[in-house]
């Protein structure tokens, strides 16, 4: 028999996991997702989560509390009878009334493979600690953070110049299969759980603004990790003075080189950057309001001279 699943997700990474239990047979009573938020050109327009959007096209009852602090809420999640919730990427902490609230619990797909990387960021932080793998994982959730037992496993390697953007859609899909997977082992009675280890654990913090410019000074393989894994969203940037102002420029990909010189100093014609020891190639660079664009067509419209200081 299909199970009666309340989907929890917000951003396009929950998308396909949301469509592959659909498709898997099971049956959605209701899908969660973070309210619509400000946004359009002028960010003045409420935009619907693409989790959201997704729901409406395949026909699933859509809610969207602030939060669960309210008994009317926990009461509507508990009304819906569900067997299972399966939570990817929703963007709330979910109090144990709600962790509690179906038959068999809540299980989440998390991308990293845990202890290592818990919390709110683990694409990003594992490029930026330079991580040569990682994966996705579903593990049944219980009060802390992210600390409840695996379920299954799906690893995958982390290329040296592979960007955020790159490992989140290669893993957003082997996420889904893996959920789709998880829940017919739970249909069968027959889905293990593990109990994490305590050794390797690392918390995955938010990405902060104040920690997106580059820092040249360091080592080109920190630098090179640093740029790769702010891309594309926020984006690592440097600044540039630009006809007659400092402007920020985006990195959205770079790759490591040979040179040396004064941390920050342009060293050639294609945007390779001395960095504290070794250097970077700028491969992709985007102007603030621009397009991204290939290092070659971004020095045709603004020339950087050698000797320049980023």
């Amino acid at each position: 028999m299909a199970l009666r699943i309340i989907f929890m997700g917000t951003p396009e990474f929950s998308v396909p996991t949301l469509r592959a239990l659909k498709e898997a047979g099971h049956d959605v009573v209701a899908v969660y997702t973070q309210p619509p938020r400000p946004g359009g050109r002028r960010g003045l327009d409420l935009q619907k989560s693409p989790v959201h959007q997704a729901a409406e096209l395949l026909g699933i009852p859509v809610l969207t509390p602030l939060n669960f602090k309210t008994e009317e809420d926990r009461q509507q999640f508990a009304e819906f009878d569900a067997d299972v919730a399966v939570v990817v990427a929703y963007g709330l902490l979910l109090p144990e009334a709600i962790l509690n609230g179906t038959r068999l619990g809540c299980y989440n797909g998390h991308a990293s493979l845990l202890p290592r990387w818990r919390g709110a960021a683990p694409i990003q932080r594992a490029i930026m600690a330079g991580d040569a793998e990682t994966g996705m994982m579903v593990m049944k959730m219980e009060k802390g953070l992210d600390t409840g037992p695996v379920a299954l496993t799906a690893r995958v390697a982390i290329d040296e110049n592979m960007t955020a953007g790159e490992l989140h859609d290669a893993l957003m899909l082997k996420g889904a299969r893996l959920m789709r997977d998880a829940m017919a082992k739970l249909e069968n009675d027959d889905l293990p759980l593990t109990v994490q280890s305590e050794d390797g654990v690392l918390y995955a913090a938010k990405i902060d603004k104040a920690e997106t410019r580059i820092d040249f000074s360091r080592p080109s393989r920190d630098v090179h990790n640093h740029i790769r894994g702010l891309s594309p969203f926020p984006g690592a940037w440097f600044e540039l003075e630009i006809g007659g102002k400092p402007e920020r420029v985006k990195v959205l990909a770079s790759e490591r080189a040979e040179g040396m010189g004064e941390a920050g100093s342009v060293l050639d014609d294609q945007l390779t950057i001395a960095c504290g020891s070794g250097a970077v190639r700028l491969t992709k660079l985007q102007k603030a309001g621009g397009k991204p664009m290939l290092a070659a067509d971004f020095l045709r419209g603004t020339p950087v001279p050698v000797g320049t200081r980023l």
